[in-house]
């Protein structure tokens, strides 16, 4: 391989423990579990969302409903640097059977919830497991393969959110209709018990030795981390949407929070094994990826949250066909993801990531520039071309910086990739969501809000220039997307080596540099 060092993968312990069983490579039925395990994961708000009218009907609460998606996020965001660190201390196996449990045990009480109270309480045990499913999966799919056959694995991850994307609305929407909108939780616990079957019985990790050291977990850390990322989130979440952003509540929360960072920052140092350790920051590759990512998740608020509005409001589209119009950029980006390996291949993992976020802030540069009100099928190709560079950006970045790191420090690594994507989408919820709303305000008077001038327009009360401040509205937020995907180019540029520090070990397990 061309443009990195020493590209030859590190310990596998769970690839070689696994395969050990004489009569059949056992990684089969474990990469089954794991695409089963992120099923759950991605089907989550997805299915949820297209049952919130059926719910808020007979639990009531509408008022508190988007707790429901903010509680659940909210969990698995602050738990993702705590189970990697877990992962790497107990194995991924542990760590995966019981957030798979907190998963299923989350959704069978959803399912007996009787208020919108005990619904998002349930919602967030749900997320107590998510956290565990979304990081682990990822990190095993790097433990299982060798580097050159690690682009596979995760472009098979990629499918499985890309058809959760699509099918998650109609499956949702079905169930609460024909049958009742508690079978979209019941719904979960048959592929769950499959996947802690497939688990339990395939995959098989070594025992570690540690000369009768005895594992010693950071409490203290996990819980200030917890309550911190707590915090931070439900104040920017809940921001300029429950109260005005200079409110006293807003104020308060985000002081409390920049209190409570201060406050992991000293628990962290002085603990012997930290949940977050210095060196995710310290070294180069992984910041550099951090950010990255981080940026990357910003920008995708932009077409996830925006776009559908834009569909049904600017052009007019039913329901359905503003779903469609936002979900073919599924269709390309795992396609993207899996083909990407003959490019990295030959240029390198940094440079192919800036191939891929230099041609998004382009296609997201051009948005604003599409006519009024114009055809379906013209977001829909830039979406399309979006999620071919998206997978161009994310994939190699995120099998490059797990082949920094050995197994030990493998599950912190991806668990901060991902918690820094998570909490760049929050951000980017709030900020996008106050500069839409900062848009149509000016075009339209008043303090005009997104969510009410699209209720206006579903009445029919609404005159044409409305219609052109949700386009205008939207134009900026996809502006504001191309400045984060130039952010994340330059973050790339400046930051990262030109050639990831790739660990050479197991040279006749892995592969052999070209």
């Amino acid at each position: 391989m061309q443009g990195e060092r020493n590209p030859v993968d590190d310990t596998r312990p769970a690839l070689r423990e696994t395969a050990r069983h004489p009569g059949a490579d056992r990684r089969g039925p474990v990469v089954a579990a794991l695409m089963l395990s992120m099923a759950l994961a991605a089907l989550d708000s997805t299915i949820v969302s297209t049952a919130v009218p059926q719910i808020v009907g007979e639990l009531g609460g509408f008022s508190v409903f988007s707790w429901l998606f903010s509680g659940y996020l909210l969990a698995v965001t602050v738990t993702l640097p705590v189970y990697g660190k877990l992962s790497d201390t107990f194995g991924r196996k542990p760590v995966l059977v019981v957030g798979a449990a907190l998963f299923l045990a989350g959704s069978l009480l959803c399912a007996t919830a009787w208020n919108m109270a005990a619904l998002i309480a349930f919602r967030i045990v749900q997320g107590l497991g998510g956290g565990a499913l979304q990081g682990t999966v990822q990190t095993l799919a790097a433990d299982l393969y060798p580097l050159k056959e690690r682009p596979r694995i995760q472009a098979r991850l990629s499918t499985v959110w890309a058809v959760s994307a699509v099918a998650g609305p109609g499956i949702g929407g079905v169930l609460a209709a024909y049958a009742d909108w508690r079978w979209i939780f019941l719904v979960n616990l048959p592929i769950g018990a499959v996947a802690l079957w497939l688990v339990v019985r395939y995959l098989h990790e070594p025992e570690r030795k540690r000369a009768g050291v005895r594992p010693r977990v950071d409490w203290a850390g996990a819980l200030a981390v917890f309550a911190c990322g707590g915090v931070l989130i439900t104040a920017l979440v809940q921001g300029g949407v429950a109260w005005p952003w200079l409110s006293a509540p807003s104020i308060a929360l985000f002081g409390t929070g920049l209190a409570l960072a201060a406050l992991v920052v000293l628990v962290e140092r002085r603990a012997a094994e930290p949940i977050i350790p210095g060196w995710v920051w310290r070294r180069r590759t992984i910041a550099a990826v951090n950010l990255a990512l981080g940026a990357l998740g910003l920008l995708m608020v932009a077409p996830s949250v925006f776009l559908p509005t834009y569909a049904q409001s600017v052009l007019g589209l039913a329901p359905v066909a503003a779903g469609f119009v936002l979900s073919v950029w599924t269709l390309s980006w795992p396609v993207s993801a899996a083909l990407s390996q003959h490019v990295y291949r030959r240029i390198g993992f940094r440079n192919t990531a800036l191939l891929g976020i230099g041609a998004a802030a382009l296609i997201l540069l051009a948005f604003p520039f599409l006519p009024y009100p114009g055809e379906a099928w013209q977001p829909a190709l830039l979406m399309l071309l979006l999620g071919a560079a998206l997978g161009l950006f994310q994939l190699p970045l995120i099998v490059g910086v797990q082949s920094t790191v050995g197994w030990a420090e493998r599950g912190t690594t991806t668990a901060s990739v991902l918690f820094c994507r998570q909490t760049g989408q929050t951000i980017g919820a709030s900020v996008f969501g106050a500069i839409a709303n900062g848009v149509l305000a000016a075009r339209l008077g008043g303090a005009s809000d997104l969510d009410s001038v699209t209720r206006a327009l579903d009445a029919g009360t609404a005159p044409e220039s409305t219609r052109r401040a949700i386009a205008d509205a939207v134009h900026a937020v996809y502006l504001g997307a191309a400045g984060a995907a130039a952010l994340a180019f330059l973050v790339l540029l400046v930051l990262a080596p030109r050639r990831f520090p790739v660990l050479k070990a197991h040279a006749a397990e892995g592969d052999t540099a070209r």
